[in-house]
């Protein structure tokens, strides 16, 4: 093995360790029980007066990053980083002792130390904290990129997630608002009474949505598997059992390209309610948005690629056709057949694939023409049959269904259905996918027989719903790339490792 070449910086660093092994310091520390943060020294004495923090005599035990030091003589100021933020530390000599002042002097930007000590103002009205107790905790052994820029190449942040988030405080804020996100989501909903399951992450049959799976080999039974791409299938199976109204928040995983909305592994949220329906789910998704919006942001309004909007309940509601006709002038819903159909896609240069019926063109047209003009928030409604093969039919017109999706700033953030109960429908639909599968479409359903059979023993009248964690994550916190929002997102390999 070729032997580890240290930088200058480096070297000076582990030169240090070994001056803290001499002077009795584990450089890697020991359990440090922290009792203050820096949020919540903020909120409760911000405001204060120099002469009011000094009456209050408020002690306090932090611990954080050095992220800034500067040392002269016998005094040392610094700044450390919590997992809320910054605050300044003030180290005299004289008041922690000479011994332990030669650890202060061994301390670099990156080290962890914990400090015990009174809360002041300076003469510049900054908090710091007077430290009486210093503990040298961890010693870092590499140096921090450089403070002013940081980790400028955005790829490396991705791959170097920890200092993304110790450098990067709108990284930092990212990462704890996602988590609130999805406590929002999970209060919301159990106070309506649905309850938080779990389904398998492995399933032998591919379906529930459209896409591209990723395929694992089961050893113990020698067959493959496919990665889930949606709960959809076992959640409603759950719905024939009785239990009405379930949820799960969890992984997908897609085989298909990286972009800025599109990771292979993300995560969802379903729902379904016995006894609801289409609108029943409108009504949901609008709540489980709006809640969200507040209880992270404290208010409705939203700017967000350039767009000013709300995210107040009373979300515009239009079908696909309509929208459709308001920007192209074409009425789909008029009885017109696949040849005139597909006579207008090619006047519009939308290209005909070999599996194509009548559906497949409308939804061509909407995705061209429509799909990214919408900002504020909208729920399409009345998908064509073809591509919803699990939604129920409209009653009024078969060749749409009772399915919406729901599209803010042109992008897709929910996807809901009047859910289709009746088995033979249901096993028609899914013939029909065969069909398409064999002309070539690969992100079409398998045949789930198991799941038929479950329909015939009687699923009541359902509303279900998906929508995106990570896009509503982006929505409610500013960011244009799902990786912002992803820890750790997927990536090319390194090839200099």
């Amino acid at each position: 093995m070729a032997e580890r070449k240290f930088t200058q910086q480096e070297q000076v660093r582990r030169q240090k360790l070994e001056e803290l092994k001499a002077l009795g310091i584990d450089p890697f520390g020991q359990r440090y029980d922290v009792e203050d943060y820096t949020k919540d020294l903020r909120e409760a004495y911000g405001s204060c007066t120099k002469e009011e923090l000094e009456e209050k005599k408020v002690m306090v035990k932090m611990a954080g990053r050095i992220m800034r030091r500067r040392r002269k003589g016998k005094v040392a100021f610094m700044d450390i980083n919590d997992r809320y933020g910054k605050i300044q530390l003030y180290v005299r000599k004289d008041t922690v002792g000479e011994d332990v002042y030669e650890i202060v002097k061994r301390g670099d930007i990156g080290d962890i130390i914990g400090v015990e000590g009174e809360l002041m103002l300076t003469d510049t009205g900054e908090l710091t904290v007077r430290v009486e107790k210093y503990t040298h905790l961890t010693k870092a052994l590499r140096p921090l990129p450089e403070k002013f820029h940081g980790l400028t190449d955005t790829e490396e942040r991705y791959r170097r997630r920890y200092l993304d988030l110790i450098m990067n405080e709108e990284a930092r804020k990212v990462a704890f608002t996602r988590p609130k996100i999805v406590r929002s989501i999970q209060r919301y909903l159990d106070a309506k009474n649905y309850v938080e399951v779990e389904t398998p992450m492995m399933n032998s049959i591919l379906g529930g949505a459209a896409a591209k799976p990723f395929i694992t080999h089961f050893n113990a039974l020698d067959t493959d598997f496919y990665l889930r791409i949606a709960t959809e299938l076992n959640l409603k199976r759950l719905i024939v059992g009785g239990m009405d109204a379930v949820y799960e928040i969890g992984r997908m995983f897609r085989n298909e390209g990286m972009d800025k909305t599109h990771n292979p592994e993300f995560t969802t949220i379903e729902v379904y309610k016995a006894f609801s329906d289409l609108e029943g789910m409108m009504d949901l998704t609008e709540g489980i948005v709006s809640q969200a919006a507040m209880d992270v942001n404290g208010t409705y309004e939203i700017d967000y690629k350039g767009h000013h909007f709300s995210l107040a309940p009373g979300f515009k509601r239009i079908s696909m056709v309509d929208a459709i006709k308001e920007k192209t002038g074409i009425d789909f819903s008029q009885d017109l057949s696949f040849e005139e159909a597909k006579k207008l896609a090619e006047e519009h240069e939308i290209e005909v694939e070999p599996h194509f019926a009548y559906g497949h063109i409308v939804n061509a047209f909407f995705e061209k023409y429509v799909e990214e003009t919408i900002v504020e928030p909208t729920f399409v409604y009345g998908h064509p049959i073809e591509i919803s093969p699990l939604a129920k039919k409209n009653l009024e017109d078969p060749r749409w269904t009772q399915r919406f999706e729901l599209f803010i700033c042109g992008n897709e953030y929910a996807n809901a259905f009047t859910e289709l109960n009746d088995p033979i429908d249901q096993y028609e639909r899914f013939e029909n996918q065969l069909k398409e599968r064999e002309l070539g479409n690969d992100e079409a359903n398998e045949m789930d027989t198991d799941y038929v059979e479950a329909l015939e023993y009687g699923m009541p009248p359902t509303g279900g719903m998906g929508m995106g964690i990570d896009r509503l994550t982006m929505l409610l916190t500013g960011q244009e790339t799902i990786r912002e929002v992803i820890l750790f997102p997927a990536m090319k390999p390194n090839g200099d490792k």
